[in-house]
């Protein structure tokens, strides 16, 4: 009895102490990938893989963050920390491209691959960009011009379109740093670390030579689960250029205030009722389009305002923490109604 209770103590602890985020195994021997050398696949996934993941469980364990999911990490990107955002990135980069080669696959065309299992994506592909062989010369042109480190992607969007592009370091469209934001399918490392040992400074070999190990009924899977995911909603609805703007100004003034520092409030009080301004002209997400939200933005642009030309005339701090509050009372009631 005692024994069964040590085991169940000690069962408990290690689940305690476990790490949030893990390497995932490949689906093929290191010396498998043929066009990708065995020391770099290697050297890839148990050493640099094997970091990220090993730093962003420190990081969130660090920064009290063990609640969230590897996407909400992701969707804020820019308000999370560098560890958080590269490692974060880093992990979910790499578990999509080791699921994406396939060096065992069927010895058919790709063209032939997606005809075969009759895939939703080969139409789309035709309709977005002719052909799969545009769509190829599309993404390795993205993935040959990122200078320095990156990735090449093929997402699909929050319209549920294709597009190509690409992002440095261990960015992705899923973050709310992307120009371009949607679910990836698929993903092309470009960074040196991926093709060195093999292909030294000749990025374009490797991309040529990778297409032969990537396995399209993958990507058409990720693309049928893509268009299902509630996520391209809410990456829709977080799109909003204007508010993170407007948010990112807000943070760095009222936050100060609330500790009784009122210089950064005084000085960029100007900036922040122009940040108002834009965000009130800017265009809405139309999944967040309503009267109420519309309110809310002329509400908090006229705030800002009130706010700007107390502190233009030198009120007194009192007078202007009270006006910051309405102004941040106003921004949480919008931020509130993007996520009803």
């Amino acid at each position: 009895m005692k024994s069964l209770l040590i085991l169940f103590l000690s069962a408990i602890i290690s689940c305690l102490h476990a790490q949030q985020f893990s390497l995932p195994e490949l689906s093929h021997p290191y010396d498998a990938y043929g066009v990708i050398d065995s020391k770099t696949m290697e050297i890839h996934h148990s050493k640099h893989h094997q970091g990220y993941v090993n730093k962003l469980n420190k990081a969130v364990k660090a920064e009290s963050l063990e609640k969230k999911s590897l996407i909400d990490l992701m969707l804020y990107a820019s308000y999370r920390s560098k560890a958080v955002r590269n490692n974060s990135g880093g992990h979910y980069n790499h578990t999509l491209f080791w699921e994406l080669l396939n060096p065992s696959k069927v010895k058919s065309t790709d063209e032939q691959v997606l005809k075969t299992i009759k895939s939703k994506l080969y139409i789309e592909i035709v309709n977005e960009f002719g052909s799969l062989d545009n769509l190829k010369t599309t993404l390795n042109k993205a993935a040959a011009t990122r200078f320095g480190s990156g990735w090449a992607w093929l997402v699909v969007t929050p319209q549920k379109k294709l597009a190509v592009t690409s992002s440095p370091n261990q960015d992705n469209p899923i973050m709310d740093v992307s120009e371009v934001r949607g679910i990836p399918i698929l993903g092309i490392d470009v960074w040196e670390h991926a093709y060195y040992l093999k292909y030294q400074n000749k990025r374009g070999d490797y991309l040529g030579a990778i297409w032969s190990i990537l396995d399209w009924s993958v990507v058409a899977k990720k693309y049928n689960m893509a268009i299902k995911d509630p996520l391209l909603l809410t990456i829709e609805k977080e799109h909003w250029p204007s508010l993170m703007e407007f948010h990112k100004v807000l943070a760095q003034t009222f936050h100060p205030a609330e500790k009784n520092d009122f210089k950064p409030l005084r000085t960029r009080s100007s900036e922040l009722f122009a940040k108002a301004i834009l965000l009130k002209s800017s265009v809405v997400p139309s999944p967040l389009m309503s009267p109420e939200i519309l309110g809310a933005l002329s509400r908090l642009e006229k705030q800002c305002g009130a706010l700007d030309k107390s502190v233009r005339k030198n009120a007194k701090n009192k007078v202007i923490l009270k006006k910051i509050i309405a102004v941040h009372d106003i921004f949480h009631e919008i931020q509130g109604l993007c996520h009803d």
